[in-house]
């Protein structure tokens, strides 16, 4: 009896992963840079309700409770988004903007957090690389477990020559596209959450790769509480299903 139970149960889950799978033709990649941490547990709730996979692209950055996104105080956040099952990469560990290519194949960046923060700083690829890293050892720290191969230039600001020394590094570079920029940073008076979750659900098109952050000091109508959960709500609506980067 026990086991014909098992055997009916096991197929009934057959089923709904076979009707799950062929009302999903189209993916889409939701990916979420650390920012000030504010909205990190919602959108992780909002992640767990709905059952998506998304990838987090982590910074040690200043966060609305006055610490740092990889300070230890965040430790078990990131060990339970990791046993969720989420992905991750390097956000550079200072959250280093690019300014412009420099002579000799380097790189002028400025870090915004750091002992060096606000400086203008050249970067070869071996002193870059060890940006991007620093994010890695960091993460093998607080979770026991190494970053998928990727980063993600902050503001999204690169150059080819910057995007090679990642590649160098063996560390591939994730962008996102314009639909999926998802303003979460725009003014919010003259991008209402409406406006953006209108056009978040409709221009967002098989393939793409959606951007948002964990809070954001400059907006004071805050994104994720607003849009998030409709937003997946609408795209699965429309045939999406939600995988993790890289593709």
């Amino acid at each position: 009896m026990l086991r014909l139970f098992a055997f009916f149960v096991s197929l009934a889950c057959s089923f709904s992963a076979l009707a799950q799978g062929a009302a999903c033709i189209k993916t889409v990649y939701l990916s979420f840079d650390t920012g000030n941490m504010s909205v990190a547990q919602l959108v992780s709730d909002v992640l767990n309700r709905q059952h998506v996979k998304a990838t987090f692209f982590l910074a040690n950055e200043k966060t609305s409770r006055g610490d740092f996104a990889l300070d230890d105080s965040w430790k078990s956040f990131w060990q339970d988004r990791l046993r969720e099952g989420h992905h991750f990469g390097s956000h550079t560990y200072d959250h280093v903007y690019f300014l412009k290519d420099a002579p000799n194949k380097d790189v002028f960046e400025r870090p915004q957090f750091g002992p060096k923060a606000g400086e203008t700083i050249l970067y070869n690829e071996a002193s870059f690389c060890r940006e991007i890293r620093r994010v890695d050892d960091r993460f093998k720290e607080l979770t026991g477990s190494s970053i998928q191969k990727i980063w993600r230039a902050p503001g999204g600001k690169a150059s080819p020559r910057l995007i090679n020394m990642g590649n160098q590094c063996g560390y591939q570079h994730i962008g996102w596209n314009h639909a999926g920029f998802l303003g979460d940073e725009l003014d919010s008076k003259v991008h209402p959450n409406s406006v953006l979750l209108e056009k978040a659900s409709r221009n967002l098109q098989d393939g793409d790769i959606a951007m948002a952050h964990l809070g954001i000091w400059s907006r004071k109508d805050p994104w994720a509480p607003a849009v998030l959960e409709q937003l997946i709500i609408n795209l699965k609506n429309r045939g999406f299903c939600f995988a993790t980067l890289p593709k």
